[in-house]
Parts: structure tokens; C-alpha cells; sequence
């Protein structure tokens, strides 16, 4: 069974910065390329960021591209968001999600929340 563990969500201010940690644990680490997704209250589920298996590509929704940053240390089985520039309309619950190649995000995390104050 896999296993994924967000932390690091939090109450800030316009402009401040956070950093998303997510856990996976229960299969190989590298066996799957990584996402951060978000939900706004009352809004759609939205595509955040993901980053291939080896670390060495990522992609990012046009709303937070030069903003944040997704990585991820394949030795401590952890993929990060590093958030900057913070905006009130980035409140949301953050979900790291993983993805086998081929397949879609088949296993998700529990969220974490973030509030961004104007």
C-alpha cells in the first residue's frame, strides 16, 4: 500500500513564502513521477506542478510558474513545493499526488492547507 504524508502548510502573509514536504513510503520511490495539485473552496480541483521520476523535468500551471518550485530528493523518498511570492488567491488545500508512467495519479495524500492573508 502506498503511503503519502503532506506537512508543511500554514497561515502567511501576501508575498510571504511556504515549502510543501510529502512523504511516500510503501513502494520504490522512483517508480513514479510526482504532483502537486490544490482546491480552493468551492472551486474545481487544480493541476499545480509535477516532476518526472529522476528529478530531471518539471511542469507547472501558468498561475504559479516563476513562483514555485517542485523537486523532489528520491534518497528520502520526498518530493517538495517551495512557494514564493505567496498570493491570497493560492489559499487552497495542497495534495501531492503519485503517478506511475502510463497511468494517471492513482495515489494521493491527505492535503494540507494554505492560507494566504491579503
Amino acid at each position: 500500500q502506498v503511503q503519502l504524508v503532506e506537512s508543511g502548510g500554514g497561515l502567511v502573509q501576501a508575498g510571504d513564502s511556504l515549502r510543501l514536504s510529502c512523504v511516500v513510503s510503501g513502494r520504490p520511490f522512483t517508480s513514479y513521477a510526482m504532483g502537486w495539485f490544490r482546491q480552493a473552496p468551492g472551486k474545481e480541483s487544480e493541476f499545480v506542478a509535477t516532476v518526472t521520476r529522476s528529478g530531471g523535468r518539471t511542469i507547472y500551471a501558468d498561475s504559479v510558474k516563476g513562483r514555485f518550485t517542485i523537486s523532489r530528493d528520491n534518497a528520502k523518498n520526498t518530493v517538495f513545493l517551495q512557494m514564493n511570492s505567496l498570493k491570497p488567491e493560492d489559499t487552497a488545500v495542497y495534495y501531492c499526488a503519485a503517478q506511475v508512467v502510463g497511468k494517471g495519479y492513482d495515489y494521493w495524500g491527505q492535503g494540507t492547507q494554505v492560507t494566504v492573508s491579503s
